[in-house]
């Protein structure tokens, strides 16, 4: 009997999310995916999205049955076990008999054959043992170890969160990072709303913006509006960076694919010449096809290297970051992480800053962004950049809040949740959307 098509396509995403550092998200939307239902799209995207939310879950409960050690399996069996494993603790109605088989036909399928008996042995030990194996969610958990294990995250990590948010905060954090997140949108104009209901597409306010929508049923990405570039999918949080740098005459948005806040921007300053630099190749290329305002030129290059011409009175810098405010869309994340990652990166963060700081006019304003959690690359990347460049200032993120609630744009009151002392914050959990920090800048001089 072959293999399912939404296992089969699970099993190598999932494998190439191993093997080749590959993105969940992008290989669910691409080839290995088009070809299914929509019934098996749906089941690939919640074994994929499963089985990375609670790996360590998953490792440690057939690990307990298992006469191999993880480090010594194949990537092939460990996938095909992990998927085996998650169908058999988490979703109720596929049966055990289903989800052992397949999973052992993927294990023949990757040319794996004398794998098979041993994956077929740890899959029946596991469902005879055990008949669910999720963890237990409980209010209050004492310390780190016990939300990191819970919660499948590594230890590491929630160590940070607990030391910077306290331990309450953390398991929401972790909580927040194991649910599906909501769908929030970006209406171009405000008139297409109307026509997503006429088509069954429920939508609720936005919970920070008037601009935002929230999708309580039916798929936008269906949708002819979709398609004609008239509502963007992002998040909320993402949302309210792009409001934070306002508007302004010349505007440089630096590392600026895939585009989505470069879009917001330009909507909101339909008049602006706008310069959108974006490194990498292959992105830029998905930036031009992304945003397609008349008012935005994108600059294949790096921001450190971009000449220098006219100054800018607004200047975004959202940096290439651990991406620790999105596991809940990127949960692949929170196992590559390593804590010396957290030495480098916070340094080409701080590159890339002082390079976009030289392009800012006098008065103007630039916002540092990141949709991470660790203070390594948020606060202590501004108060490095401050120390080393005297004509700037900390303007409190409260200021243009302040603005966005008296233009009716922020509609969150109050909102003092979003503001860690003069930044802004918002953290899964705490808030309904990713994590996202802004600092903004001013030059005096």
């Amino acid at each position: 009997m072959p293999v399912s098509p939404a296992r089969a396509a699970a099993f190598d995403i999932l494998l190439r999310v191993e093997t080749e550092d590959s993105y969940a998200t992008e290989l669910l939307h691409s080839e290995l995916c088009a070809h299914l239902s929509a019934a098996d799209q749906g089941l690939a995207t919640e074994l994929v999205m499963g089985v990375l939310r609670w790996r360590s879950a998953l490792d440690r409960a057939f690990a307990q049955v298992s006469t191999q050690r993880l480090e010594k399996m194949d990537a092939e069996v460990l996938v095909a076990l992990r998927l085996g494993a998650y169908q058999l603790g988490w979703l109720e109605r596929i049966p055990a008999h289903a989800a052992i088989h397949e999973s052992v036909e993927l294990v023949k399928r990757a040319r794996k054959r004398s794998a098979a008996p041993f994956a077929n042995a740890v899959l029946r030990k596991l469902a005879a043992s055990l008949k669910s194996f999720q963890p237990v969610l409980t209010q209050g958990m004492v310390d780190a170890g016990t939300i990191a294990a819970t919660l499948a995250h590594p230890e590491w990590l929630v160590q940070t969160w607990c030391s910077q948010f306290g331990l309450e905060a953390a398991q929401k954090i972790c909580t927040y990072d194991q649910a599906v997140p909501g769908t929030a949108i970006r209406l171009d104009p405000m008139e297409v709303e109307k026509t997503l209901c006429n088509h069954g597409i429920q939508l609720a306010p936005g919970v920070f913006l008037s601009s935002a929508r929230r999708v309580v049923a039916g798929d936008v990405t269906k949708a002819e509006a979709y398609f004609e570039g008239r509502i963007a999918i992002q998040d909320e949080a993402s949302q309210l960076i792009a409001a934070l740098v306002g508007e302004g005459k010349r505007i440089l948005d630096c590392c600026a694919a895939p585009g989505g806040k470069t879009a917001a921007i330009a909507q909101r300053n339909p008049e602006a010449t706008i310069i959108a630099t974006e490194k990498h190749g292959r992105r830029a290329e998905l930036l031009r096809k992304r945003v397609r305002a008349s008012n935005v030129e994108v600059v294949h290059g790096d921001v450190q290297d971009l000449p220098a011409r006219e100054p800018f009175d607004r200047v975004l810098v959202d940096v290439p970051c651990s991406g620790t405010g999105t596991l809940a869309r990127h949960p692949e994340i929170k196992w590559r992480l390593k804590p010396e990652d957290l030495n480098d990166l916070p340094m080409r963060q701080a590159a890339i800053l002082q390079a976009a700081m030289q392009h800012v006019a006098p008065e103007g304003r630039l916002i540092y962004s990141t949709c991470s959690l660790q203070r390594e690359e948020d606060e202590e990347v501004v108060e490095k950049a401050l120390r080393e460049n005297p004509g700037f200032r900390l303007s409190n993120a409260q200021g243009q809040l302040e603005e966005l609630r008296v233009r009716g744009e922020l509609v969150l009151q109050p909102y003092d949740s979003l503001l860690s002392g003069r930044f802004l914050r918002t953290i899964p959990g705490v808030h309904p959307c990713d994590g996202f920090f802004a600092a903004v800048l001013e030059r005096t001089e």
